[in-house]
Order: C-alpha cells, then structure tokens, then sequence
C-alpha cells in the first residue's frame, strides 16, 4: 500500500511539473539590455524584452500596418491636431492598479518631463494631454505629426504603472512594471532577465509560456550552441555565416525578415572634449573615411551576402531612399586627396565596437579598409550597454552602433541628427536640418516628406556624423518543438500564440 501511495504521488507531482518545465522559455540575446525602463533605454534587446513586458497604445502588423492594442481605435481631426484614442477597458498593470486614461496621461507627461528621458523629441509635437472619458483621451498637438501614431508603437507608447514611477522615479528600471503578457521577476546583469506570466493579462487565452528567460550571450557560434544543445529555445541574430548550417539541420527552424534600420559608425562632433579632434572637426576628413571603404565587400567577407550595403538611414529598398545618393563605390585615391585637403597624410582614430565576433570582424575589415587611405584606426572592444554609456557621456571618438529601425521614416533620423534629438550622441547640429526634419513631420503627403527628407540629405550627405556601413537582416534560429513564431522587420520577439508543440 505504502509502495503505491509514493508511485501515486510520484505521478501527480510528474503531472504537475511537466507542464511547467515544458512551458518556460529561454531566448537568447546579442546583448545584456541597459536600463529596463522605456523613457530612458535605447538598446534593441531591451526592445525584445519590452515586447513581453510592456505593452503599447498600438502595435504593428508584419507588413507594417499600425493595429490596436491597449487602444481600441483612434480618430484624427480634420486639421490634424487633435488625436483622440478610446483604450482598453480590461488591461491592468502588473501591479493591480488599472490601466485607463489618466494612466496614459501620466506616462506622456513622463516621456516629456523625465529629466532622463530619451523620448522627448519623440512627443514633443504634444501640447497637451486630455481626459475626456475614464477610457478615453485627447492629445492636442503643437502642429500636426505624422509620426506619433509609429511613435505609439514603440517606446513612446509603452505604458508603465504610474504608482510605480511615481514611487520610483529614475529607478523604475531595476523593477519595471507594464501591463505587458509577462511580469518582471528578477535580472542579474550580464546573466539573464526572468519574467513570468501574468494572469490578469488582457489576452491571456493568447500566452502559452509560464516563464520566459532573456539570456545575454554576446558570442554568436557560443549562443548557437547553446541552441543546438537544448539550453536555448530559440536565439535572435543568428550569425550570417550560420544560415547555411541552420537550414540543414532538422532539428532546427530558421526565420528572418529584412529589417527597417541600419548599423553605421557615429562620430563625436561636438560631445565634449572628445568631439575637440580633426575626425570630429572636419567633414572632409569623414568623407575620406567614408569612401575608404568597399560596402559590397563587407556584406560579402562579413555577411556572406545576406544583408545590403548602405549609406543612408534607409535601406536602398525603401521608398525613402535618396536615389540622387547612391551607395559608393570605393574610391582609395579620392578618400587620400580629401585626407591631404585636410592637412593630413595619415590620421589616428579610434572606434568603439561591441565585444561580440561579428561587429568585431566587421570592424576589422573596415580597419584594413581605412589603412589604405592613411587611416590609422584603432578598436576598442567594449560590452554593449558600456559602449553606448561611454557614448552617450561624449566618451569615444567614434562609435561603431546601429538602430533598429522604425515604421516611420523620421524614427531612423529625427533623434539622431536634429540639435536636441534625444539620440543625438554626435551633438550635430544644423539650424536648416531641423527645420527639414520638423517639417517632414509635419505634413501627411508623403510627397511632400519626402522632398524634406532629400533635402535633409543633400546637408548630410557632405556632414556625416553617421557614416552608415549596412542594413541587416533579423535572423532567428529555434527549436523545432517551437510553433506560431512570426518574423517581424521591426526585429521584435512577439509571443503571441507561440507556444511548443
């Protein structure tokens, strides 16, 4: 009796625990995340983590269409200044404390007043934010902002507890609470991000994980392992150099989708003293960088020919590329002239780069590249979230980062390039370039922004305080017990009906 009582709870407990250990998930990523709070980050992996922590007033579709979220609908003015969005009447933050109007007005007046918030050039186009109803509310806007719907589809539209950012302040980021699928649970830095399900969720019926575990493996052929052997469930960025070995193996999926964004390297103009140098000073001399290198053969020695060449903040493919500027071609001889009209033979400069393998080699490359031209370019291998603090302080010459893109076009270049871009670790800065800019997004014929952002180009083009290299292509490799994964160009890890089969 007493062996089939223990055989009996030996079973239920099995019962029990196979269930739960079946549903945790474990995602690997490029990087370690900085701050998990959406006013102040700026890193594409804590975008990833976003995407089941924090939901949004909208989302998109995979071809891009902006849909409902925690807004049900959304009206404009004839005249384009009022924007008025009805909300969802049953979704909570983690917390317990409702989501509803005030909520959303609370977190706009974050985004705007935080003194560390880098989403201020983002909805700096509202002046105003209006409860007209417990769910409904009004955003009155300076001038009319073609951008803000997109806006709402990121950061800017992520909603946080407003009693936990009230009682938080700066802080709320060591523990983030959304009103997303997932809850917060822990982080250790550098080893991993826990959340775990969280059972008030609107669209529970939808979330088929217990757990999901973010874990920052910054090593592409070490993440791949860790895949193939059972510790990961799936991993994003699979290296280019590995499609071919994930296609061919069976117990493996493989998924990608062009993405919207763009990887370059920011040079200091005016970030402090360390903007005080001829590669900072001289425009010149960034052309000359500029045409040392050979795009098409980085793509092919770097990325096995999987991503596209670029030189603008737009891939080639995208209606918004300035066609007038096309990607260059080498020129070596050109690119030493420009150097000796700017006084120099041979020139140091130094540039920060990621300590993972591929933004390493890639910088390797365009080392050998620039040293043809008389560039002496030395690497300084950091951690991710080290690099873009050293960034953002002025720290670096320049910088070798990107951006993952944005369903609008101004996403990919307001913040960067206008005088108080809340991205704008360069500190360019040109009266006429943000004049462009606010006025592209002022209008809602795409005619006429486009005609801004050329113009925006035909200045930038010559200043380059982003010298743009590539636009990659998000590749995700996972476990073939893995279902319902969509790939997405915006690089996002939406969990949404995935679930183990």
């Amino acid at each position: 009796m007493r062996k089939q009582l223990l055989a009996a709870l030996l079973l239920g407990a099995s019962s029990v625990l196979t269930p739960a250990l079946a549903a945790d998930l474990r995602i690997g990523l490029q990087e370690d995340p900085d701050v998990l709070d959406p006013d102040q980050s700026r890193t594409f992996v804590g975008r990833i983590v976003y995407a089941s922590l924090c939901d949004k007033l909208v989302d998109i579709t995979p071809d891009l269409q902006i849909i409902p979220q925690l807004a049900t609908d959304w009206s404009w003015s004839d005249d384009g200044l009022t924007l008025t969005m009805n909300l969802r009447q049953d979704a909570s933050f983690h917390d317990g404390t409702p989501f509803n109007a005030e909520a959303v007005k609370a977190n706009i007046d974050r985004s705007q007043n935080l003194p560390e918030s880098r989403r201020k050039s983002e909805v700096k186009s509202i002046a105003g934010v209006e409860v007209t109803g417990p769910y409904q509310v009004k955003f009155t806007l300076k001038a009319p902002d073609a951008t803000l719907l997109a806006q709402f589809a990121d950061r800017s539209g992520m909603m946080l507890s407003p009693a936990a950012t009230a009682a938080e302040g700066a802080d709320f980021g060591a523990k983030p609470v959304c009103s997303g699928p997932f809850k917060f649970v822990e982080r250790v830095a550098q080893d991993r991000i826990v959340l775990e399900k969280f059972a008030d969720y609107w669209n529970k019926d939808a979330i088929h994980f217990d757990k999901v575990t973010f874990l920052p493996i910054p090593d592409t052929t070490v993440r791949l392992a860790n895949l193939r052997s059972g510790d990961l469930d799936m991993l994003e960025r699979l290296a280019a150099t590995d499609v071919a070995s994930v296609k061919s193996d069976s117990k493996l999926q493989y998924a990608e989708a062009v993405s919207l964004g763009y990887q370059g390297i920011t040079v200091n103009l005016n970030n402090g003293e360390r903007g005080d140098n001829p590669f900072g000073n001289d425009p010149k001399i960034r052309q000359a960088f500029s045409l040392s290198l050979d795009r098409d053969a980085i793509n092919q020695v770097v990325f096995e020919g999987v991503f596209a060449p670029g030189n603008q903040p737009f891939p080639p493919t995208s209606p918004w590329y300035d066609k007038d500027y096309p990607v260059p071609a080498r020129d070596v001889e050109k690119a030493k002239a420009l150097l000796k009209e700017a006084g120099y033979d041979s020139l140091d400069v130094e540039v920060q780069v990621a300590n993972n393998p591929v933004q390493t080699q890639l910088m390797q490359v365009v080392q050998a590249m620039a040293a043809e031209a008389g560039f002496n370019v030395k690497l300084k291998s950091m951690e991710f979230a080290s690099l873009l603090a050293d960034q953002s302080a002025g720290n670096y010459q320049g910088s070798q980062v990107g951006w993952s893109g944005r369903v609008d076009p101004d996403g990919n270049i307001h913040q960067f390039m206008t005088c108080k871009g809340g991205i704008n670790d360069s500190k360019y800065c040109n009266p006429e370039v943000d004049k462009l800019l606010d006025e592209a997004r002022q209008s809602t014929d795409n005619a006429v922004r486009k005609a801004k952002y050329d113009a925006a180009r035909d200045i930038l083009i010559k200043d380059l305080p982003i010298i743009y290299l590539y636009h990659q292509t998000w590749i995700w490799a996972l476990s073939d017990k893995m279902e319902g994964f969509i790939a997405y160009p915006d690089g996002m890890i939406r969990l949404e009906n995935v679930k183990f089969k």
